[in-house]
């Protein structure tokens, strides 16, 4: 402690040196703090996690703790979950980036190559081949964007150094554990993106063990490189979560009152009665498709801004 303190004392006769002391200093602490060594496994939530994938899942500690181990802090990811374009852009701006020339191309490409179990998923699950195609087309660019970060590294970096969502992404880390185990895959290796959703549908762990299947019945589920497995499993889950055959998924309001906007955008989910709606004087561009139905469905009015005249839509149960 004398020799340092001593070392300090002449080096302040110098400010100068001192000066770029304290900067180097401070570049060091700078770049620890983005490091991407992460010592993850010595993590309260991270030990309690193991023990439970332990005791309720019988995995193997070792190998468990040897995995976390492996997870790398990646600061880039807490930047990008920060600032997610659909939570900034508005819906004109937004929507360019899907709905364009070369995506409807490559679509019309994707569909050509896969309409066998496309045809095969639509007959199945009641799911139309354009929704199938259109997700698979915005998720990935029909498989050209899976992502690039590892999925431990992105579960781990949003589960132990991301409060807001640390609950879901400790889940989330959970599951893909649990299903590399279930699936023999390697948790090292698997990339997807910075929120560790995967493969051709972008599913997250979760989902991926509730819903995924495999469709092309060659004995093991694959939606990296099996477009067949992707369609499939897109299909079946829209199913599970009550997508709703031939019905309706939304539709353009052709006229209404102004004050409408003080119930648009409030939930995805169907929350307003087509009853409350009639005081706003909505008309659709189908004129009877709202008498069709009963008074109390519910429904989601959307409001999308658009660069000159905004829009209305009603999004139903099917565009939940």
């Amino acid at each position: 402690m004398q020799t340092i303190q001593s070392f300090f004392t002449k080096t302040a006769k110098n400010k100068s040196i001192l000066i770029a002391l304290v900067t180097c200093m401070a570049n060091i602490m700078t770049a620890c703090a983005h490091s991407d060594v992460s010592d993850y496994q010595k993590n309260p939530l991270a030990k309690t996690m193991i023990n439970e994938l332990v005791k309720e899942h019988q995995l193997d500690k070792k190998a468990l703790i040897d995995i976390i181990a492996q997870a790398e802090r990646k600061q880039s990811i807490l930047d990008a979950i920060s600032r997610p374009a659909e939570k900034t852009k508005e819906w004109h701006e937004y929507s360019p980036i899907f709905v364009n020339k070369a995506r409807i191309n490559q679509g019309k490409t994707f569909w050509e190559n896969n309409e066998k179990h496309l045809s095969m998923a639509e007959k199945e699950y009641g799911v139309p081949a354009e929704i199938i195609v259109a997700i698979i087309g915005v998720e990935t660019n029909y498989g050209r964007n899976k992502g690039s970060y590892r999925v431990l590294d992105a579960l781990a970096t949003l589960a132990f150094d991301y409060p807001p969502r640390s609950d879901f992404f400790l889940k989330e880390l959970k599951h893909y554990l649990i299903l590399t185990q279930e699936h023999q895959l390697s948790a090292t290796d698997l990339v997807g993106s910075y929120a560790g959703a995967m493969g051709y549908p972008q599913f997250m762990p979760s989902s991926f063990r509730a819903h995924a299947i495999d469709f092309d019945n060659n004995g093991k589920i694959d939606f990296w490189s099996d477009a067949t497995d992707a369609i499939g499993s897109i299909a079946n889950y829209l199913r599970a979560y009550g997508w709703q055959p031939n019905g309706i998924i939304a539709e353009p309001v052709k006229s209404y009152q102004s004050d409408i906007t003080e119930i648009t955008n409030q939930s995805l989910k169907p929350s307003i009665s087509i009853a409350e709606l009639q005081k706003y004087a909505v008309k659709l561009q189908k004129t009877d498709l709202l008498a069709s139905f009963d008074q109390t469905t519910k429904i989601s009015p959307l409001l999308l801004k658009q660069a000159e005249k905004d829009e209305i839509w009603l999004g139903f149960n099917n565009f939940y």
